[in-house]
Formats: C-alpha cells, sequence, structure tokens
C-alpha cells in the first residue's frame, strides 16, 4: 500500500510539474520561427489574401464575404451579371490584401531582424510598430469594405438567404441594406 501511494505521490509530482512547465514556456519552440511574430499559417494567409477573421464585423453583420457569395452562387440564384460583378469584386480584394499581406510580412520581418541583431531602437521600434499597425489596419479595411460592395449587388432576399445558408440564423435577420 506504501508503495502504490508513494507511485500515486511521483506521478502527481510528475503531472504537475509537467503543467507548470508547460504554462511557463508558452512560446518554447516559436523560436525557430522565421518571422517570430507570425506562424507558418498566418504567412500563408497573408500571401494568400485570405481574410483570417478580418472582416467578421461585416460578415457577422449581413455583409457577406464575395467569396462565399461566389461559392454560393447557385443557391443564392446569382444572375450572370452579379455572379460577373462579385468575381470582379473578390480579384480586387485579393489582389489588394495579397499586395499589403506582403507589406506586412516584410514589416514583420524587419521588426523582428532588428531584435535579433540587437540594433533596435526606441525611435526605430516606434516607426516600425506604427507601420506594421497601419499595415494591419489597410488590410483590415480592404477585406471590410469589399464585404460592403458586395452587399450592393445582392436584392435583400438574396442577402437574407445568403445569412441563412451560412447559419447565422434561421433567414429572419436582416442585413443592414443601404442601396
Amino acid at each position: 500500500m506504501k508503495i502504490g501511494m508513494g507511485a500515486l505521490a511521483i506521478a502527481l509530482v510528475g503531472v504537475t510539474l509537467a503543467a507548470w512547465a508547460q504554462s511557463h514556456q508558452p512560446y518554447a519552440g516559436l523560436q525557430a520561427r522565421p518571422v517570430k511574430a507570425l506562424s507558418d499559417q498566418q504567412i500563408a494567409d497573408l500571401k494568400a489574401g485570405r481574410g483570417m477573421g478580418l472582416a467578421l464585423a461585416a460578415e457577422l453583420n449581413g455583409y457577406p464575404g464575395p467569396l462565399h457569395v461566389l461559392e454560393l452562387a447557385t443557391p443564392l440564384g446569382l444572375s450572370e451579371d452579379q455572379r460577373a460583378k462579385v468575381a470582379a469584386l473578390f480579384d480586387a480584394m485579393k489582389q489588394e490584401a495579397v499586395a499589403l499581406g506582403e507589406r506586412l510580412i516584410a514589416a514583420e520581418t524587419a521588426l523582428d531582424r532588428q531584435f535579433a541583431g540587437k540594433t533596435i531602437t526606441s525611435s526605430g521600434l516606434s516607426e516600425a510598430t506604427r507601420d506594421i499597425a497601419s499595415l494591419q489596419g489597410e488590410l483590415r479595411l480592404a477585406h471590410l469594405k469589399y464585404h460592403l460592395a458586395t452587399l450592393d449587388l445582392l436584392t435583400p432576399e438574396q442577402a437574407v438567404h445568403y445569412s441563412s445558408l451560412r447559419g447565422y440564423g434561421d433567414g429572419q435577420h436582416t442585413p443592414g441594406h443601404h442601396r
């Protein structure tokens, strides 16, 4: 019985130490990333112009994104004219988002290199973080403004049906139409 209790105590200490180490080393392994502030997935998303949740304020409040509208073109009953216009919006959004994503990756890389090279200064840090914040804002704007433009191409019925198809409600949600 004493041996069993001793083994249990040792096991509990081991689990406790493992949990402590994990909670006190949340960034362990991240030091090998090429750009410390960005995961491989974030870099891939930025290079591909993906939304990464930047337009949730629009999407979840009845302003559909062009990609998802194109994916749902048939059930939404889009006309050929609507499809063409939404496709043009998507292409423009992607082009803009990819360019901004590349600039954001470059800015994060430059900041990372300054820290890695121990060349960072207070003024350099201020400039770099302002640039990064500005790029993040521009990227979010690029995604949000195309949600706004997409809604203008849909009928109110299509917009409500879109919300239903995306699982945002039972079709009773009334998107903010501003035509």
